[in-house]
């Protein structure tokens, strides 16, 4: 029944291994400062230790179910995507109804919501704004230290999304966080579309299996409910639209719809302009006119209908930056330049600050140039469009001034649409299995966490590297073995 040697019992086990993160949540998930319900309450330490060795049980379980999944795919498994979408169901299911899980963001977005529907300016001022015994109330009384006075970095059709499911709970805990856990669930469905269309003939089981059945998402998605999910989800979609069926205007409403959840989705607009570009008629000088000017003149339109309609005004133009400002110990570049920065503090009694925000400027501008680059292949036909879009936003992520785990979201569905089985999809994979270790079930980053991702990342890579993986007694071929036994098409 539990063996592995089949996707029947992997599927299974990953169900045991996400009823066992759920139940974990339900002792140490990221409870609410106040629930009228009862039914979310913080539990005492005793409690608390045992649901987060629970839940990392249950988190092993299920990235080894899936990782084994994976191998059966890439071995030749027959999983078609009906198949795929019950093994969804089962791991996704048990999460559903669970507090927030790895994160209290979701509180930020609820509050955020009330605020708007309170009529405060949420680019200018945070959830403290809020009444105790308001709509919201209670959201902002649970949002996590600095956030509480920090204005939302978010788009405004987000906001609009936030603002109604807090006008249809009335601000009500544990409804409101259900009702964002709705959208979660629409992300995953436009993830499996686009996936669905995206991927080869041949590629489609395993592009759902890096794509969708990623315990990365399932945990930060549907546990944790980041709105990361419906951004990735939306440019999947209108990627899918423009660069694969020709429709680049209704793709890129698409895209500009992800741009106003969160801005980094813009990043696909240049590659779907690129693609318009290539594929228009006449000189270089008007197909690169229409490159730029088409969807950038769609994308600017839609923004603008977006910001006015929601009538939260235009300040998530200035509010871009406010992630930048928090340290986080997955950016390499802010950790390089505070080291440096605290170096030269020592040395030479020059300011740290200065120093690490130099260093953090001189990687985005290396992640801007990386990107254009892969714009410049993709112009001259050398690099899939999609596939470039994917090493893109895993150049961004890798060099930007915050990263969260959940940031490499944004690159996992078109690497797993064009490569998933591929050297970048591999490393993908072990990053998936490693990086959902980071955050403990209430959202804080603890040193064992970090300790755990790295274990994780050294068994995958050691896994993939050998010659032939080796699970629930079966050897079978590793995908790289494969394709050298491959013959030749030329």
């Amino acid at each position: 029944m539990w063996s592995l040697r089949s996707v029947a019992g992997c599927r299974r086990l990953g169900a045991v291994g996400s009823v066992g993160v759920a139940l974990g949540g339900w002792a140490a998930g990221s409870m609410p400062a106040r629930d009228p319900w009862g039914l979310w309450f913080a539990r005492a330490q005793d409690t608390a230790r045992p649901g987060v060795l629970l839940a990392l049980a249950g988190l092993t379980l299920l990235v080894v179910a899936w990782w084994r999944y994976g191998r059966l795919v890439a071995a030749g498994a027959a999983v078609g995507g009906r198949a795929t979408a019950v093994t969804l169901g089962w791991w996704a299911a048990p999460l559903l109804l669970a507090p927030p899980l790895y994160s209290a963001d979701v509180y930020s977005y609820i509050a955020q919501g009330a605020m708007v529907v309170e009529g405060h300016d949420v680019y200018r001022l945070g959830p403290s704004v809020l009444a105790p015994d308001g709509i919201g109330g209670a959201a902002a009384a649970s949002v996590g230290g600095h956030w509480t006075d920090t204005p939302a970095p978010y788009g405004p059709v987000f906001l609009l999304l936030a603002e109604l499911v807090a006008v249809v709970t009335a601000g009500s805990v544990v409804p409101a966080v259900l009702g964002m856990r709705l959208a979660a669930l629409a992300a995953l469905a436009l993830l499996f579309w686009g996936l669905l269309r995206l991927a080869p003939r041949g590629s489609t089981s395993g592009a759902l299996w890096l794509g969708v059945l990623n315990p990365l998402l399932l945990v930060h998605v549907v546990g944790g409910l980041h709105n990361d999910g419906l951004m990735a989800g939306l440019v999947l979609a209108g990627t899918a639209l423009a660069v694969r069926r020709g429709r680049w205007v209704a793709g890129t409403v698409l895209v500009a719809l992800a741009m106003m959840i969160k801005t980094p989705a813009g990043l696909a607009l240049l590659f779907i302009g690129v693609v318009v570009g290539r594929e228009a008629a006449g000189p270089l000088i008007r197909r690169v006119a229409k490159g730029v000017l088409g969807p950038g003149a769609v994308a600017a339109g839609v923004a603008a209908a977006a910001t006015l309609g929601a009538g939260t005004g235009f300040g998530w133009l200035r509010t871009q930056s406010v992630a930048g400002t928090i340290h986080t110990a997955l950016s390499l570049t802010s950790d390089l330049g505070a080291a440096l920065g605290e170096s030269m503090y020592y040395l030479s009694g020059a300011e740290p600050d200065p120093v690490k925000r130099a260093v953090q400027a001189m990687g985005l501008t290396l992640a801007l140039a990386l990107v254009a680059y892969l714009a410049s292949c993709v112009a001259r036909g050398r690099v899939d469009p999609l596939h470039a879009l994917g090493l893109a936003f895993l150049a961004l992520v890798a060099l930007s001034p915050m990263v969260q785990p959940w940031y490499v979201l944004w690159a996992v569905p078109p690497l797993a649409a064009t490569a998933w089985n591929g050297r970048t999809g591999r490393a993908v994979t072990v990053l998936s299995a490693g990086l959902v270790y980071v955050t403990a079930p209430d959202g804080r980053t603890p040193a064992y966490g970090f300790a755990l991702a790295a274990v994780a990342c050294a068994i995958g890579a050691h896994l993939l590297l050998r010659r032939s993986d080796f699970a629930g007694g079966v050897w079978l071929p590793s995908p790289r073995r494969a394709e050298e036994r491959e013959p030749s098409r030329a």
